[in-house]
């Protein structure tokens, strides 16, 4: 993989997991105004089509971004997503593990549902997603993996044990990962927010959190990363809001 290939967007043909909303679709937007190709992926059909039309329609680019319907927990559904953005793009040689989930209470209270949910979402999903991503891009001459995780891999705080597992364990493979296939020029780093401003936990930001990360200060980071030297690897990045008092 060329030093222009990494730091021309242009040249990104990109898989971004969740991306109807919150991080997902600020990272496909910025992905989509730097010229990039990108298939979002979601659960709700509904949903999926309307953020692939808005996406389009802001970037003039209806013919660069793709929808696709698709449980980041159902092996085959994810892996169908990702051949369809090669036949769509030619090649797959960026993939953004954004899809998560978080149920908060205390571990007493979890149920076996909630648990795998969490798990099957945040970090076994992922893997999915980066088994079938891997052979496109060494067909393609290498690629970047990013997985947004969350401070909360090593910050841990009560009433999150199934969320803060989740993100520790997504670290953990997010390294192992980049270990196996830096030699085949694909880079894997994961981004660590802390609190961002989004409907995460099922509802709009409230007027008094604007303190907190917005979606757009991760894809930027994100954005960062693909235009990266070839030579270097970032391969992990904690980004927090700035003011005190916040994660």
């Amino acid at each position: 993989m060329s030093l222009e290939f990494v730091m021309n967007p242009q040249s990104i043909h990109a898989v971004v997991t969740g991306g109807t909303r919150g991080i997902g679709f600020a990272v496909a937007r910025a992905l989509l105004a730097a010229n990039g190709h990108v298939l979002i992926t979601g659960r709700d059909e509904a949903r999926v089509r309307r953020a692939a039309a808005e996406l389009g329609d802001a970037a003039s680019a209806r013919d660069r971004v793709v929808g696709a319907v698709a449980d980041i927990r159902d092996p085959r559904a994810i892996e169908r997503a990702l051949q369809r953005a090669a036949e769509a793009f030619g090649t797959v040689d960026t993939l953004i593990n954004n899809a998560g989930v978080g149920i908060f209470r205390p571990v007493d209270e979890l149920t076996d549902d909630d648990w795998q949910q969490v798990i099957d979402t945040n970090l076994t999903g992922v893997f999915y997603a980066t088994r079938a991503a891997i052979p496109l891009m060494k067909r393609a001459g290498g690629g970047w993996i990013i997985n947004i995780a969350s401070l909360a891999g090593r910050n841990y705080f009560a009433s999150a044990s199934a969320y803060c597992a989740s993100k520790a364990g997504l670290v953990a493979f997010t390294e192992a990962v980049m270990l196996e296939v830096r030699d085949h020029n694909i880079r894997v780093s994961c981004i660590m927010p802390g609190s961002v401003a989004t409907e995460f936990n099922g509802r709009p930001p409230r007027p008094d959190e604007t303190w907190k990360l917005a979606p757009d200060d991760v894809a930027e980071v994100v954005m960062d990363l693909l235009r990266h030297p070839a030579r270097s690897l970032p391969s992990k990045i904690e980004i927090r809001p700035a003011k005190t008092g916040s994660t």
